[in-house]
Order: structure tokens, then sequence, then C-alpha cells
């Protein structure tokens, strides 16, 4: 009795219950703005105003109105185009250097890896002025490549690649030189598949940072026909201070491809976080 007794005894112990209930609590504390924001997408103007959590007469018309509004559509595609393409350039130029970091030996190697880390000090709003500058003297300006051209490269994104790059067994890499393979076929299809798990997570930290991004977009950007969602919904909401439903509404959208990711890449974002974690 006391044997089946004592697995019971350590499911229930205080310490469990407390640290349960703490991430339950601050769990709950996360989610509430998110179900408040949902809910308001759901009320009509007449609603906003309640004290009601949820709405008494949830209606669509809201995201009827918004989807119908040429300009939120536009803002997504925007988007969804710029974060696809940073992405992609992220994946690929990253992964690039982070190869040649980790598996070739040259002169100056060490000084290149340590000038990139260094990049990682510097603060975002310190480089808006450079990139401004840059921006206007190659005419980027109000331009979609004027967006997306600060991080088509990460020096966080070339660190995690050569640290993964760096367990790559060189044995596999000589085997394919045997082959008669060159250089970048060895790269793309001998080194590259093997670390998965760290392109992974990057693909989906920087699609989902490039998605959320406002400051740089809303500084190089002047149409409003290129405006960025985050950019875009600060605009609308502007033109709509009493709106709040539709604001909220907008929001909504712009959220959802987030959760999706989210929902869909749970065990590779969780799995990426670890191993970039270990790596590190």
């Amino acid at each position: 009795m006391s044997a089946a007794a004592s697995p019971l005894a350590l499911r229930i112990e205080p310490g469990r219950i407390i640290t349960w209930l703490t991430l339950f609590g601050g769990g709950l504390l996360m989610v509430t703005p998110l179900a408040f924001m949902f809910a308001t997408s759901l009320k009509d103007s007449s609603e906003i105003y309640d004290l009601a959590f949820f709405p008494a007469h949830p209606t669509l018309q809201n995201y009827v109105s918004v989807l119908s509004d040429g300009r939120f559509l536009r803002w997504f595609a925007n988007s969804f185009g710029i974060a696809t393409a940073v992405t992609l350039s992220n994946v690929f130029f990253d992964s690039l250097v982070g190869y040649t970091l980790a598996k070739f030996q040259f002169r100056g190697r060490y000084l290149v890896f340590i000038a990139i880390l260094s990049t990682l000090m510097i603060p975002t709003e310190m480089l808006v002025i450079p990139w401004y500058v840059m921006a206007k003297n190659f005419g980027w300006l109000d331009s979609y490549w004027g967006i997306m051209f600060p991080g088509m490269m990460t020096a966080f994104g070339t660190f995690l690649m050569k640290q993964f790059f760096e367990t790559v067994p060189n044995d596999f890499l000589e085997a394919a030189r045997i082959d008669g393979l060159n250089e970048f076929a060895i790269f793309w299809r001998i080194a590259l598949p093997l670390v998965t798990p760290a392109l992974s997570a990057l693909a989906i930290f920087t699609f989902l940072s490039n998605w959320t991004a406002f400051i740089w977009p809303l500084i190089v950007t002047t149409s409003k026909e290129l405006y960025t969602l985050p950019v875009g919904l600060t605009s609308f909401a502007v033109e709509s201070q009493v709106q709040w439903e539709l604001i909220m509404t907008g929001a909504a959208l712009a959220t959802l491809p987030t959760l999706t990711v989210f929902l869909l890449l749970q065990r590779y974002i969780v799995r990426g976080v670890v191993l970039a974690g270990l790596k590190g």
C-alpha cells in the first residue's frame, strides 16, 4: 500500500503544486489580453465600452469591413512577402557564412567572426541612421528593397549556424570531396541537411521578427501602398480613433499568422531554442 502511494505523494508535493499554479497564473496573465482582443473584435460599436469581457451579440461584420478594405489586404501581402523574402535570405546566407567560418581554415577567420559578433552589442536604434543614409544614397527609400536590406543577413543567424556546423563530422565532408563534389555541393547536399533543427529555428524566428517589425518600415516608407501590416494598422488606428472594434479586428487578423506558425511548428521552436542554448 505504501509502495503504491509513494508515486502519488510525489505527484502532489507542495513544490510541484506551487510551480504549476505559478505557470498557470503566468499563462493566464499573458493570454488574457489576446483573448480580450479577439472578444472585442466580435463586438459591435454599441458594446465596445461595456464592462462585459465577451460580446452579448457576437458579429463578424467587423471582419467583413476590414477584409473588404483593399489597404489592409495590401499591407498583409506586403508583410508576408517581405518576411518570406528576408527569411529565405537569412537561411541561405547565414548558413553559408556560418559553414565557411566553421569548416574552412583561413587567416583572419576569428577576427571576422568576432567582428560579426560585435554587431550584436550595437542597439538597433543606433543603426537606424546609417541604414537610412545608406538607403538614401542607393535610392532605396520608399521601396521594398529599402525595407528588407537591413535584415537580409544577421549576426545571430551566422553565430547560430556556425555553432551547429561545427558539430558536423569532417569525415562526411572529406568523403564527399573524395567522391568529387565541389564545395558548394558539399555545403548544400551534405552539411545543410544535418543542421535542419537550427535551420528551422532560424527560419521561424526570422519570419516572426520581420512580420512584427515596425520601427524601420515606418521610417523608410512614405507611400501607404508600401506599408507593412504593423505600420498600416497604426495609420488605420489614427484614422479610426473611435472605432475600436475595427482596430481590434485588424490586430486580431495580424496575429493569426503568428499563432498559426507557433501552433504548427511549436515542437521545432522549442527544440531549436533548446539546441541553440546547448550549442551557445
